[in-house]
């Protein structure tokens, strides 16, 4: 006995002129493992065998139960913010959910290169940088949640595009806020970020250069978005490009084709090109020819043309405020062409063809009771005289 009492007495000794910053309070709990099994105190590289043991049981439990960890931890928060009227809290702690999870990875990274005496060094800021990401990374899932207060606010000054300049007022303060979090991993590392961007010079200048288009398309958003030319949701052609708005970003504008392909427009050129909002005409056009068979009287091509228009003037889905025209417009090669111009009261695709199929149904039927019919393109080959074919 007295020998293994040595034996400990050595191996505390060495644990103890490590230096390594380690919580002593830890350290107390495991001296009765190496009073009770001896063996423990032998060390790998330099790292006693308790403590190998203990980081890699601390390290499996903080993996294995970060999500029971989390939905404890959220859960009791979830409860505390019911008792309040506000509904942001609960969007908060909920937005906090990633964050909180990735926290306990770190805690228990931490506790196991604490264990084995590894906590210093690039170790150590490597840590420190991974406890920074998840600050930040948490204070933009908080800036994410209060979108609702970021639309609120601008919709005081524009009720009309509130979402679209929240969302990229949003943009701009996770940006701001990723850049400040960068900054303070730099810092971590020792690097003078005010030194670095001074030291930039030339640099900083090609890097402006260079982010010539960038900047173009930024201030290209903030001209669509005071011009109030296109919003979200709106059915848009710029140029070759014709399709759905889904979202104005800071650089691009996503436009769904109506091929539900996602095309990514540069704002720049949104910015500098004519757009055509089919959303905002409020109506659609109706413009087409018909043709009638020459067998028919003028007086029933007459009639045909009055009962047209009276049937348009008196369709509840044909604008009456714009222009209407039924006209016997033409001679053509094989029909007496009709000719019908008009609007709908309605922009929506689904609602238009309604529409206009009614009308057509109600033509034919017009034409059908005015004993005429549809022309189509046809020749009429007349024959003066046969050769004599008898011999």
């Amino acid at each position: 006995m007295p020998n293994v009492d040595v034996n400990v007495t050595e191996s505390l000794n060495v644990i103890d002129g490590l230096d390594m910053n380690l919580d002593h309070k830890v350290q107390t709990l495991l001296a009765p493992l190496y009073n009770e099994f001896p063996f423990l105190s032998h060390t790998f590289w330099g790292i006693p065998l308790a403590n190998l043991i203990a980081a890699f049981i601390v390290l499996f439990i903080f993996l294995l139960f970060r999500r029971l960890f989390t939905y404890i931890l959220v859960g009791a928060l979830q409860r505390l913010a019911k008792r309040s009227e506000t509904y942001y809290d609960d969007r908060i702690i909920s937005a906090l959910k990633g964050p909180v999870s990735f926290a306990f990875i770190v805690i228990g990274l931490h506790l196991f290169f604490a264990l084995i005496f590894m906590e210093e060094g690039i170790i150590k800021n490597i840590l420190n940088t991974l406890i920074v990401f998840d600050i930040f990374w948490a204070i933009i899932a908080i800036a994410d949640a209060l979108r609702g207060v970021f639309h609120s606010t601008t919709a005081k000054f524009n009720a009309d595009l509130a979402k679209e300049m929240g969302d990229f007022i949003l943009k701009i303060v996770k940006i701001l806020i990723g850049g400040l979090g960068l900054a303070a991993i730099l810092q971590v590392w020792g690097i003078n970020v005010t030194a670095l961007v001074a030291s930039l010079g030339l640099g900083g200048l090609a890097f402006a250069l260079a982010a010539k288009d960038t900047a173009s398309n930024l201030f290209g958003s903030f001209a669509l978005l005071a011009d109030k030319a296109i919003r979200i949701g709106e059915w848009i052609k710029v140029g070759d490009v014709e399709g759905v708005v889904e979202a104005i970003g800071m650089r691009t504008t996503k436009i769904r084709s109506f091929q539900k392909s996602l095309i990514s427009v540069p704002n720049q050129m949104l910015a500098n090109t004519p757009i055509e909002n089919f959303s905002r005409r409020g109506i659609r056009r109706i413009k087409m020819h018909v043709g009638l068979t020459y067998t028919t009287s003028s007086q029933d091509l007459q009639k045909i043309v009055e009962e047209i228009k009276y049937m348009l003037h008196n369709h509840e889905g044909i604008s009456q405020k714009d222009t209407l025209l039924v006209n016997f417009e033409s001679f053509g090669n094989s029909a007496l062409n009709i000719f019908i111009y008009t609007f709908t009261a309605t922009a929506n695709w689904q609602k238009y063809l309604d529409i206009r199929e009614d009308i057509h149904l109600q033509i034919m039927k017009i034409v059908e009771e005015n004993n005429s019919s549809f022309a189509f393109p046809s020749q009429s080959i007349y024959v003066e005289s046969l050769p004599n074919t008898s011999a």
